[in-house]
């Protein structure tokens, strides 16, 4: 049958990619995004305690009740804003479903999308999917003076237009480990205030992993922004357990109303004891106030294993995930260096150049891979054995 593809250029993901050839290979999987640790006994126990109850049937489309109403006291306690269980916030199939529903529910066909590169690659496809255009704005790579990636808002300005109708943010930022300040915020305020007509779709499924005593600045504090802006996260990332799936938005209430009329023919609704034993866990547990603690010991446990190896490590402000500049190595596609370092060392990253539109082009490129330290230490401590080889 001769098909017509819908996304002609996308083929497997890069995380699909290296992760196939770390296990081919035996290697240390610092590549993709997930622990390889157990979540807590307590959370395992009462999701089991949940399917023991008999909680196994089809949850309501927005999720259980009891966890749309923990997911509010949730919100409530870390921005000061309150958000409606019944109307405004619905239970996704991860972060990933929670994005893909409300981009086809918001973008319609013609409507360009501001993406921040290095982006995400779900947001690029799922635009496109949508009928929309993406517009995709670079922020300044790192310097010798600046060890991080920094959001240009001029280019961001001058990007956009009265067709523009949504700007995805995703911060603590996946793969650079940069988080928002205030005058981000400041910046953000300005372009909806010049253009009302754009969607703030805010993907913060590392909120609660911001380091060195900061704190998660969302689009959802300031007043201005509230009303234009749908806030994502994901349980997956926050509990140690990526393969649950169960993510959730929060949006004013004709906005969440559009986002379900797609999320429930995508899935309908999300896995049962999951929700209810997220909602019982959330109650009698304090895991979340102990995250960035816990994951910033990891991030200094690498930054002081790799101190003594020839790579050169960015700042990371929050998330799970540290970028290392390999120029020492030489210069060269990103990816290339990313296979070597797999065959070679036996330590499996990131190439950042794949967060880009064109991961071949020079401007994608920046001598940068990316490592995830959500990892137990004695991981951690073998990868940085390997990588001390590196000459």
């Amino acid at each position: 049958m001769n098909l017509q593809s819908k996304l002609p250029n996308v083929g497997i993901t890069i995380f699909t990619e290296m992760s196939a050839l770390a296990k081919q290979q035996h290697a240390i999987n610092l590549g993709q995004g997930f622990p390889d640790y157990q979540p807590d006994a307590n959370l395992l126990q009462a999701v089991t305690d949940a399917m023991l109850a008999g909680h196994n049937q089809y949850a309501p489309m927005a999720g259980m009740p009891i966890l749309l109403e923990a997911i509010a006291n949730k919100v409530q306690a870390q921005h000061g804003r309150h958000y409606d269980p019944t109307t405004e916030i619905t239970v996704t199939a991860g972060a990933t479903e929670a994005l893909m529903a409300s981009i086809q529910a918001l973008v319609k066909q013609g409507d360009e999308v501001i993406l921040i590169d290095p982006a995400y690659d779900l947001y690029a496809p799922a635009v496109i999917l949508s009928g929309g255009r993406n517009v995709r704005v670079p922020m300044l790579p790192p310097t010798a003076d600046r060890l991080e990636f920094a959001v240009d808002w001029d280019a961001i300005h001058a990007a956009a237009t009265d067709r523009t109708r949504m700007i995805i943010l995703n911060f603590p930022h996946n793969p650079t480990g940069l988080i928002l300040k205030d005058s981000d915020l400041d910046e953000l305020e300005h372009l909806i205030d010049r253009h009302p007509q754009i969607v703030v779709l805010s993907d913060e499924a590392y909120e609660h992993i911001v380091f060195d005593e900061e704190e998660q600045r969302s689009a959802i504090r300031r007043e201005a922004l509230v009303e234009h802006s749908v806030l994502i996260s994901s349980f997956g990332k926050t509990f140690h357990a990526t393969g649950w799936k169960i993510g959730y938005c929060c949006a004013p209430e004709s906005i969440m109303q559009e986002i379900r009329r797609v999320h429930q023919f995508l899935v309908f609704s999300v896995n049962t004891p999951m929700q209810v034993g997220i909602a019982n866990y959330l109650q009698h547990s304090n895991v979340i106030s102990t995250l960035s603690a816990f994951y910033q010991k990891k991030r200094d446990r690498l930054l002081k294993g790799l101190a003594t190896t020839c790579l050169k490590p960015m700042h990371s402000a929050g998330t799970f995930f540290l970028l290392v500049d390999t120029s020492a190595l030489g210069t060269g596609p990103e990816k290339d260096l990313a296979v070597r370092l797999t065959l070679d060392v036996g330590v499996t990253t990131i190439p950042v150049s794949a967060f880009y539109d064109d991961a071949n082009a020079a401007a994608s490129n920046h001598n940068l891979l990316r490592l995830c330290f959500a990892k137990q230490d004695s991981t951690l401590d073998r990868a940085v054995e390997k990588l001390q080889t590196l000459k």
